[in-house]
């Protein structure tokens, strides 16, 4: 469940205005009955949750509500965090929370950090039909220890129901004009955690390189962007955990397999700034992880593209007994992906890359060409994959002299180079200007069409080996046949485009920077 909420700082005094008028015609303010509210704070001890921003507590003086909570940050505002619930009692965290959390505290056990008690006054914003559109809390924070208040504190929250911004906005005003104080958005425990919770995060985040008298270094921007792929790899974790979307809605399996391609292209491409067996020992952790989340996106995609192609033709459809025996069979095949990465994430092996990984991102080890200025330097190295892409060589074909009647695997390689120097080019975008930019939205484009070109040919051969797993099942067979048709139709149409989109691309005068 997605949280989102906006904290002000009250003081003592504070006298909660009347928020009638910041509601609505119809609307009401409907006070809530005053309770009290306990609640324990888990980490380790060196607080690795709450630096990154993400907690579990068990929390009492609800009735009806699961006391278990573990909040999630969601990569957008600070403002919205991603909620999991779970039931039981105050002696034992549930065991999927913690291993929900497992990429954050790394194996270091869990123990109560901080204790706060609650007074809570909380008001409802309702709309004339009963829909919940706020809800305001009026909090006053006793921080204990044992039995003894040892600091306190109050704080006003708005948690969004089904209002849009205009409406927070009105509440805040309100809010503000009687002498609330918004500041940066920092959950109860943290602040009652004061200076420890506010260190830095044990997972560095990729902070844009400073300018300094000639620019960033090299270094600088290539740290920034292996932080940048690491980062995701950890905000994908505990969502493959649950099984569940990420925030914007794409799964977990892709977000950690694009940060794991990511970096080890990063690494490739930038392997001059780096000391050649860190970045080695790097990169094959990141090709484990990324070869072991293979066949679960692979399932996801084919699903999904057998539901597209399916119903592609609403004039012809297909006999959709046999589309759901095409379905069946990718669904288990998935379901066993899914249960070998969760094995995977409970393993050793993974744990290790964990640690590894924070390592990496807290202090990559660079070369001293690294402290070159990062335009000339990065420019060089972005070039080369362009180069790879674009002309051929003695075992690869350049982008520009595919042959409409060659052979898949001929167009899949340009595929993977046309991703490698889009990853590469993106990689410098900010740095490097408007060129670049536009270059790597270019290579978008073209790595797209060449993506759709491979999704084809790849789900023609697996119609045709489901069909081939029942020969007696003639319904299946046609059915795969028709599926067939269709893709090998797609797999013509992408290679037709592709000599336009690719002279497009050659002719934009994008490139000239890559010469400079």
């Amino acid at each position: 469940m997605l949280e989102e909420e906006r904290k002000y700082d009250v003081g003592v005094d504070f006298t909660l205005p009347s928020l009638k008028s910041t509601l609505p015609k119809g609307a009401t303010v409907v006070p809530l009955p005053a309770k009290t509210l306990r609640a324990t704070y888990y980490d380790t001890d060196t607080v690795r949750l709450a630096r990154a921003g993400i907690s579990i507590r068990y929390r009492s003086g609800e009735p009806g509500k699961d006391p278990w909570t573990v909040k999630l940050p969601t990569g957008g505002a600070a403002e919205a965090r991603e909620e999991i619930t779970r039931p039981g009692t105050a002696r034992t965290m549930p065991t999927d929370l913690v291993a929900l959390l497992t990429a954050y505290h790394r194996g270091a056990a869990l123990a109560p950090a901080v204790t706060l008690r609650t007074l809570r006054r909380a008001y409802e914003l309702r709309a004339k039909d009963g829909d919940l559109l706020a809800e305001v809390s009026d909090d006053t924070v006793s921080v204990l220890d044992g039995r003894t208040v040892v600091s306190q504190f109050r704080e006003v929250e708005v948690e969004r129901g089904s209002a849009g911004d205009k409406l927070l906005d009105k509440v805040e005003a309100a809010l503000l004009a009687a002498g609330a104080k918004r500041g940066a958005f920092l959950p109860k425990h943290a602040r009652a955690m004061g200076a420890r919770a506010a260190a830095a995060p044990d997972l560095a985040p990729p902070h844009a390189a400073r300018p300094g008298k000639n620019g960033p270094t090299a270094g600088e921007v290539v740290t920034t962007a292996l932080r940048k792929h690491i980062g995701r790899i950890f905000e994908a974790d505990p969502y493959m955990r649950l099984r569940t979307p990420m925030p914007d809605g794409d799964t977990p399996v892709h977000q950690m397999r694009v940060g794991c391609r990511r970096l080890r292209s990063d690494l490739r491409t930038f392997q001059a700034l780096l000391d050649q067996s860190w970045a080695n020992h790097l990169r094959a952790g990141a090709s484990w992880l990324a070869e072991v989340l293979g066949a679960a996106r692979d399932a996801e995609v084919l699903r999904a593209r057998l539901q597209r192609t399916a119903s592609a033709d609403p004039v012809a459809p297909l006999d959709p007994a046999a589309v759901a025996r095409f379905d069946a069979e990718l669904a288990a095949r998935h379901e066993d992906a899914l249960q070998a990465l969760e094995n995977v994430l409970a393993s050793d092996r993974y744990a290790t890359l964990l640690d590894v990984l924070v390592e990496a991102a807290r202090e990559p080890h660079l070369s001293a060409a690294a402290k070159e200025p990062a335009t000339a330097a990065l420019t060089r190295m972005v070039a080369k994959p362009w180069r790879q892409l674009s002309t051929s060589g003695r075992d690869r074909v350049g982008a520009g002299d595919l042959d409409q009647l060659g052979a898949d695997d001929d167009w899949h390689s340009v595929r993977i180079r046309a991703k490698r120097a889009r990853y590469a080019v993106e990689s410098v975008a900010k740095l490097a200007g408007g060129e670049a930019a536009a270059l790597a939205e270019a290579l978008t484009e073209v790595q797209e069409l060449l993506g759709e070109h491979q999704d084809a040919a790849i789900a023609a051969d697996t119609w045709l080996a489901i069909a081939r797993s029942d020969v007696d099942d003639h319904a299946l067979a046609v059915t795969a046949g028709r599926l067939i048709e269709r893709e090998r139709a797609s797999v013509r149409r992408a290679r037709d485009r592709f000599p336009t989109a690719w002279t497009a691309l050659e002719g934009s005068g994008h490139t000239g920077w890559l010469r400079s």
